[in-house]
């Protein structure tokens, strides 16, 4: 019998979108790592969406077990009609009297965040099935808690006080994530909920997080260590990329091609600026722009003033999604200018790099999806504002596609130690280590 971990996460299946891939995921392969998982997780939570498919990830007999989470902002929704995404978690938007108090409340009355009503119950039920395990001697390895939402590492504070070593896991920063600065949080608010993450950083027997500058950051917040940080990143689960066997680069059209959701503080207009040019000089005639997943209207609204085609699909199944990433002539990236904007790299890069196809990025240069392009020789990234750089990548690839001779990206022995299994076998490294710290 494998020892057991328990995951403490809000958002799991049915609960969709990236927030729930890296559990997911772990869970999925914790297994052949050496542990058995255990999830605890809300019975209905407050999901911005949902994708009831992928639940065929999570591992036959594994115990998934669920708590009621009463939620504040989730019974706003209902009474204004705006259903769970009444305030927004991963960013801050909205316009309106009821909306803009909703806001308030939640910057400075639910801390840390809107999903501290989860909290109580899945402490209640965290310390129960402990027990139980205690009692017939079958104690848990560890327990991981993975945030955001923040407030899921209340839950494992308490379920250390138990015995069991307690591994707090960052997909984000806490009081440094993107939207942070512009939350309406009172001084108050603010000192309260940066001693409450020091005292979750300091408090956790083991941290990890998914960028090299987010670990030291996290170091720097915590006043820690910097053993005790470990980077695991997010990865590609090579399972998922069966879908795009055979699939060719498309050759009726350069697609410029960006996968996923597109926010509106990821407009990249720099590059929309590149095209128009390019276009305006007789260059990458048979250039599209290609938008796939959620686009804010604003994004499009850009996109289309470059002048060329715009093609925007507004949501298709994950595996019709590797199959666009891979008739892409160069994979369009983004990341939004914040604080700690150099540890971003987001989920949909490594899929990216796990397609082979070039990746066009802007954002922090110097920061840590730069550097990985980098390694994987994937693809490059540029400045936000450096529209000449742009344009002179596009009209790279773009010569090479028209040549018949479309450029490649990150070759599959860059990206394997990137996958989702490789990387679980890193947090399986981190809670061994708890275990012999332990025993000495």
């Amino acid at each position: 019998m494998l020892p057991r971990v328990l995951v403490v996460t809000y958002y799991f299946p049915p609960a969709g979108g990236p927030g729930v891939q890296r559990t997911l995921k772990t869970v999925r392969y914790l297994r052949d790592a050496g542990y058995e998982p255990v999830v605890l997780t809300v019975e209905a939570g407050a999901f911005p969406s949902t994708d009831a498919s992928l639940a065929a990830d999570i591992p036959e007999g594994v115990e998934v077990i669920r708590t009621t989470a009463p939620d504040p902002i989730t019974a706003y929704g209902r009474l204004s009609g705006k259903g769970a995404d009444a305030v927004p978690t991963g960013a801050v938007s909205g316009a309106g009297i009821m909306s803009k108090l909703a806001l308030w409340a939640r910057a400075n009355v639910f801390l840390p965040d809107a999903r501290v009503g989860w909290v109580p119950f899945a402490k209640h039920a965290g310390r129960r099935i402990l027990g139980r395990a205690e009692r017939a001697q079958e104690a848990f390895a560890a327990v991981l808690t993975s945030g955001p939402p923040h407030s899921v590492h209340l839950v494992g504070r308490r379920l250390q006080r138990t015995g069991v070593p307690w591994v707090a896991d960052f997909r984000d920063p806490w009081t440094e994530i993107n939207f942070y600065g512009d939350l309406p949080m009172s001084r108050a608010a603010r000192a309260v909920d940066r001693w409450m993450e020091r005292r979750v950083l300091q408090g956790a027997d083991a941290v990890t997080t998914v960028s090299p500058t987010w670990a030291r950051l996290l170091t720097e917040q915590g006043d820690l260590p910097s053993s005790k940080v470990t980077v695991v990143h997010n990865g590609v689960d090579e399972a998922d990329l069966g879908a795009a066997a055979g699939v060719a680069v498309r050759d009726d059209a350069f697609a410029l091609t960006h996968v996923g959701s597109f926010y509106a503080t990821r407009d990249p207009l720099a590059v929309w600026e590149a095209v128009r040019r390019l276009r305006e000089a007789g260059e990458a005639e048979k250039l599209v722009i290609r938008l796939v997943g959620r686009v804010d209207e604003s994004v499009r609204q850009s996109a289309e003033a470059a002048g060329v085609p715009v093609e925007v699909v507004p949501y298709v199944p994950h595996e019709e999604a590797v199959r666009e990433q891979a008739r892409a002539g160069l994979l369009l990236l983004s990341i939004e200018p914040f604080a700690a904007d150099r540890g971003m790299i987001t989920g949909k890069l490594y899929e990216y790099l796990a397609s082979g196809r070039p990746v066009l990025g802007v954002g922090p240069v110097g920061g840590d999806a730069a550097a990985l392009l980098v390694e994987t020789r994937g693809g490059v990234l540029l400045a936000r504002d450096d529209i000449g750089g742009i344009a002179d990548a596009i009209r790279r690839h773009y010569d090479a596609w028209a040549g018949g001779t479309p450029l490649d990206g990150a070759p599959w022995e860059a990206v394997v130690p990137y996958t989702r299994r490789a990387q679980t076998a890193r947090l399986a490294e981190v809670i061994r280590g708890l275990a012999r710290r332990s025993a000495r």
